[in-house]
């Protein structure tokens, strides 16, 4: 509608000028880096800007522009250094008076954010440092002239008990926004004028008892975990080309009608990137590599914890706020109606206001020093590479994550969530001590602000939840302040983990490299060496590759990244990615190094599917997506990021049938999703010959056999030499093996079904091998025998 285009425009341009005031930050995610330390300008604890509209968190938010005070109403500003005897300075001026258009009443201090209850809403937010407290209303047609419509400022001797503002208020509240402004001690150095402008602002809407969704009885699947296949997908990138073909590309709702795409793949959970709102502009800058802007696109950058992101619903209503809302839980129902999990990946290790030059957007404004780690004269740490640290377990901070977990899995039917940088929640807080966390003093505890603990107090919570036990939970087990935990995070027997060690073991093994044989064994049996001891091999969640690195495609392609496109000189992104081109760098070469390719991207996939643990594979790797070598494509809004529904199309009958065969076969297993690590009752190890396997430095062929109740028997073989070599298979009296997986043949031989033409002719080619027991393995490539009865006619 012409009302949305406005304030979508509206919303543009207060993005825009957040993008040009703040201080540039870029999301170098360096995995194993040091700690980026971060100078303060500001020398006073807590941080407070008075001007700050701060959205809380129970409801979605929405940017809105910057709002200039009227002249008639502005508000007073003190700035005091708490460090001298120098009078005060202030500029007194006058207050707004009560509300007529609400009847305000005291309200109640819980639950947090607003809340319907008795016709009307309660407020309630913390902060502890704030001295006044203003809920400011905001209606459209104001947020586009760039005006708060209402201020009501809060008595403390009635609106607030403790460290809690509270009010209840009564009157229409539709389309109408709120936000908070707060006034306390701050730096001198920030000291605003009367007519200065502050950071822009951030409202969100006001909750109405609007039309319920209709969920038509939707209710959790409850997939054994063991039993998943992931699909790490981003929401706008899967349909926003051209060639999807849908009418509301990059939404959710294109989302919903493109999951038969999945379901015909084999998936059964996806795990979407960020989809609560964020400052898509924060790198906004001209790219003239590329000849268009930069932009945030993966969306690791949270402002709006409990709202979907509004620019990936689709433009057809005027009740934005509704319509993301709706949009979403729309997804999330027809994901479950085909049998198919739907996991977050939520962001709450840092937010979007960056360190001291930063926006102050929200919790800055509200009580910096509880929601952000601090140095004891306001230095920012920065474990999370992003300028802050969100301070996770002070006892305000880890129930907010809490709450924020339970309104996406109660109200919106998510099914778990992946912890991004989960490594920093189980960091210590600032103004630690065991009386602040435990309720009691603990002796010997003396940890200082960031100090890896071993009963983190929110994962603590969230494991025992009565609410989120129930949920998946994957953690990114490590940060970029230096902390790696895969094998180790705190898990409390539910917790799984992104398992970077199969990552980098599977791709130095499959490109040949010497010495990793053993440690390419222990992840086909679901990582022992890092789960064994209190979890299960679905506790490792298996991926060769992620959004943040090189696409299978181009981890076959390129020896080193290609990321001048990101305008930060090709200093970003990881420089150890464990590729190798197969002979020669780029798109352009000889047919022999594509053929090659093919190949290992097939092994690559092979290797992930008869794994035991969880596999995960990203989006668009099903069909061979390229993005040029870009192994940190965070800022492309264009389509080094958009899922190529043509170029899937031309895979259709070759590496997506290989994959999507791979995976019924694997669903088909019963014993390629164990509960449990295999022994030698069910798994033998091979080498050239049987049952002697070599786990020397030079050996580059790995083999075993497992027994299966479907299948009777699965071989499986990799030879990751250069050299070709023959293999002498398992004796099984009465029975004959015969290849169900080849990599090193031509698609559609590269995977031998029942029903495949010219099956029986491509069977006689092996037989002589068969029937001697023994089968060729041509150089970098894998195979899938299965025990067929021996017909004696």
């Amino acid at each position: 509608s012409n009302d949305d285009r406005s304030l979508f425009e509206c919303n543009q341009h207060f993005l825009l000028s957040l993008s040009h005031k703040a201080r540039r930050r870029r999301r170098r995610r360096r995995r194993r880096a040091s700690m980026d330390a971060i100078k303060c300008s500001s020398t006073f604890l807590p941080l407070t800007n008075p001007n700050t509209l701060f959205s809380n968190h129970t409801f979605p938010k929405f940017p809105a522009p910057n709002f200039n005070r009227r002249a008639a109403q502005p508000l007073s500003i003190s700035a005091k250094d708490t460090r001298t005897t120098e009078p005060e300075n202030v500029a007194v001026v006058e207050k707004p008076p009560l509300s007529k258009r609400f009847l305000v009443s005291d309200g109640l201090t819980s639950p947090f954010g607003a809340t319907v209850r008795d016709d009307g809403v309660n407020f309630s937010v913390y902060s502890s440092n704030s001295v006044s407290a203003t809920i400011c209303l905001i209606s459209l047609s104001d947020l586009r002239q760039n005006k708060v419509t209402e201020e009501i400022d809060l008595d403390p001797s009635t609106n607030r008990t403790g460290h809690v503002w509270h009010v209840f208020l009564k009157g229409s509240f539709e389309d109408m926004l709120y936000g908070y402004r707060f006034d306390g001690k701050f730096s001198p150095q920030e000291v605003l004028e009367a007519d200065d402008n502050c950071w822009p602002q951030m409202a969100c809407m006001v909750p109405t008892l609007g039309e319920e969704f209709d969920w038509e009885g939707d209710m959790p699947l409850k997939l054994s975990q063991k039993d998943l296949v992931i699909y790490e997908m981003h929401v706008r990138g899967f349909t926003r080309h051209e060639s999807s073909d849908i009418e509301f590309p990059g939404t959710y709702q294109g989302v919903a009608e493109k999951l038969d795409h999945l379901q015909e793949l084999g998936i059964n959970c996806i795990e979407l990137m960020p989809c609560h709102e964020f400052n898509e502009l924060e790198y906004y800058s001209y790219n003239p590599i590329l000849g268009d802007h930069r932009v945030n696109f993966w969306g690791y950058s949270t402002i709006g914890f409990f709202s979907p992101m509004v620019r990936y619903s689709s433009a057809s209503s005027r009740n934005f706020a509704g319509r993301a809302i709706n949009e979403f839980k729309t997804l999330v129902k027809e994901a479950h109606k085909r049998g198919i999990e739907v996991i977050m990946d939520v962001v709450l290790n840092h937010t979007a206001e960056g360190n001291e030059k930063g926006p102050i957007l929200s919790f800055r404004g509200v009580d910096n020093s509880v929601y952000y780690m601090l140095a004891p004269k306001g230095e920012f740490y920065n474990y999370s590479g992003c300028g802050n640290t969100f301070n996770c377990n002070h006892p305000v901070v880890r129930q907010f994550i809490v709450d924020c977990l339970r309104y996406w899995v109660t109200e919106m039917h998510v099914d778990g969530f992946r912890f991004d940088l989960g490594s920093i929640m189980s960091r210590s807080s600032s103004l630690w001590d065991a009386a602040n966390v435990y309720g009691a003093d603990v002796e010997g505890d003396l940890l200082t602000t960031g100090t890896p603990v071993s009963c983190p107090p929110v994962i603590d919570m969230i494991s025992n939840d009565p609410v989120l036990r129930g949920v998946k939970l994957i953690a990114e087990a490590w940060d970029a302040g230096g902390l790696y935990q895969v094998g180790m995070f705190p898990h409390w027997g539910i917790w799984s983990e992104w398992n970077g060690k199969f990552r980098d073991v599977v791709r130095h093994f499959i490109k040949g490299t010497d010495g990793f044989s053993g440690a390419f064994a222990e992840c086909l049996c679901g990582s022992p060496n890092l789960y064994q001891g209190g979890r299960k091999p679905w506790n490792s969640i298996n991926f060769v590759c992620a959004h943040d690195g090189f696409t299978m495609a181009d981890l076959v392609t390129y020896n080193n990244k290609s990321n001048l496109a990101n305008g930060e000189e090709n200093n970003d992104g990881e420089n150890h990615n464990c590729s190798w081109n197969c002979g020669e760098e780029g798109d352009f070469v000889s047919i022999s190094v594509k053929r090659l390719r093919k190949r290992q991207m097939r092994n690559f996939f092979v290797s992930l599917m008869v794994a035991q643990g969880v596999p995960m594979i990203y989006m668009g790797d099903e069909y061979g997506h390229t993005k040029g070598g870009n192994n940190n494509t965070y800022c492309h809004d264009n389509y080094l990021n958009y899922f190529r529904w043509d170029k899937k199309e031309e895979a259709h009958d070759d590496y997506f049938r290989f994959c999507r065969l791979l995976i019924k076969f694997r669903d088909e297993c019963e014993s390629l999703g164990l509960d449990d690590f295999p022994t030698a009752k069910r798994l033998q190890w091979h080498g050239i010959t049987p049952e002697t396997p070599d786990w020397s430095e030079t050996s580059r062929f790995v083999a075993f056999s497992l027994v299966d109740s479907v299948k009777k028997e699965i071989y499986v073989g990799f030879n990751t030499s250069h050299l070709a070599t023959l293999v002498t298979l398992p004796n099984r009296p009465g029975y004959r093996w015969e290849p169900f997986v080849d990599t090193s043949k031509p698609s559609p031989f590269d995977c031998i079904t029942h029903d495949l033409p010219g099956r029986e002719t491509a069977m006689k080619q092996y037989r002589h091998f068969l029937d001697a027991n023994m089968y060729p393995m041509l150089s970098y490539s894998s195979i899938i025998l299965l025990l067929s009865p021996i017909d004696d006619s």
